[in-house]
């Protein structure tokens, strides 16, 4: 990624208050191997970002680096104004959420979330004030004596969390915590792992290669790419307005349009729209529910698609349209039972969003 690119996506975030985290040219190297390349990213106070990307990417090494359980080949992290990948990880105020919870099976619940703090030899009236009122936070205190073997998935990924909070860090490393669960569970807590983040306050940063969940939950999404950063932004933002075709294509489901750009005018195959591209090849990203039926006059790119195929998905239909001149497109329209034949369709040149061509890396 070039200079360039990386200050954009890096400096002057949209963080809901003062900086906690900030990482600096952060680089890590396995052997000759590249893992993650100069990562610069800040984290605000009470925000809740997730680290987005597919396997490989170096998702999991940046937190182990954040947490202290790796060390960066080069770069900076500090917390603060101090200076943070200088500290062990026990006097970090880090503390780490794991995908298999790492809970002691002969320990109760209880015994699980004050586990912490018995080994720093606190007052056992201030763990056990502190483990009630956890235990109260999470809906746990019924099952306080429980082991973790009688309670169910949900239940023992909220005893991982108050263990991890009872500590009272300043912020949360939570890895892929929800891969675990089935479907409906894990809808169910990214919702409540929302709202338990507002509810405490403390910034979370959450590891995840599921796009639909880090949209539901994030504040802002930070996706990575072979151990770089692609693009940094609000769910709202990285999905109307992604900077790359391969962010467009990892976010969601979209059309990647090249079109040749002459005069302040996109041609891809028969279709032209106004944009505001110097000219030459320009590469778009149109959203499947941006292309709709037809209707009145208006200054909507139109055309006539033949129904190739049709996925049915409750409220809606992805179907895949061809146009007359070859162009096969994905169209986003309402459940219905007669969509078949061909379709006079339209979108506005403003939803063609014009994208970066995404590089090749290794």
């Amino acid at each position: 990624m070039s200079t360039t690119i990386q200050s954009e996506i890096a400096v002057n975030p949209k963080a809901t208050g003062n900086t906690l985290l900030s990482l600096r040219n952060v680089a890590k190297s396995f052997g000759r191997h590249p893992v993650l390349r100069d990562i610069s990213l800040e984290i605000a106070e009470g925000e809740f970002l997730t680290i987005l990307g597919e396997s490989g990417s170096g998702k999991t090494t940046l937190l182990r680096i954040v947490a202290g359980f790796e060390n960066a080949t080069s770069g900076e992290i500090w917390m603060g104004g101090e200076r943070l990948d200088s500290l062990p990880p026990y006097r970090r105020r880090v503390n780490t959420v794991f995908q298999n919870y790492a809970l002691f099976p002969h320990l109760t619940v209880e015994e699980n979330v004050s586990y912490g703090l018995r080994i720093a030899r606190l007052p056992k009236e201030e763990i056990a004030a502190r483990v009630e009122q956890l235990l109260a936070l999470m809906k746990l205190t019924p099952y306080a004596q429980y082991k973790p073997a009688k309670i169910s998935g949900g239940q023992q990924q909220r005893v991982a969390l108050a263990r991890a909070l009872v500590n009272r860090p300043r912020l949360l490393l939570l890895d892929e915590p929800l891969s675990a669960l089935d479907a409906n569970l894990r809808r169910h807590m990214q919702v409540e792992l929302k709202s338990l983040q507002r509810e405490v306050g403390i910034s979370f940063v959450f590891v995840t290669h599921d796009q639909e969940e880090a949209m539901v939950m994030s504040d802002r999404i930070a996706l990575l790419r072979v151990g770089e950063l692609e693009q940094v932004a609000s769910p709202r933002e990285i999905y109307s307005r992604p900077a790359t075709a391969y962010t467009a294509q990892f976010i969601g489901h979209t059309n990647l349009l090249r079109g040749d750009v002459k005069d302040g005018i996109a041609r891809c195959h028969g279709l032209a729209w106004r944009t505001g591209l110097r000219d030459g090849v320009g590469w778009f990203s149109l959203r499947p529910e941006n292309i709709r039926v037809a209707g009145g006059a208006g200054s909507s790119v139109r055309f006539r698609g033949k129904i190739l195929r049709q996925a049915f998905h409750g409220a809606t239909e992805l179907l895949q349209v061809e146009s007359t001149d070859g162009l096969v497109l994905s169209v986003c329209l309402a459940s219905r039972q007669n969509w078949q034949g061909e379709l006079d369709l339209e979108f506005s040149p403003a939803d063609a969003v014009p994208v970066r061509e995404s590089q090749e890396r290794n």
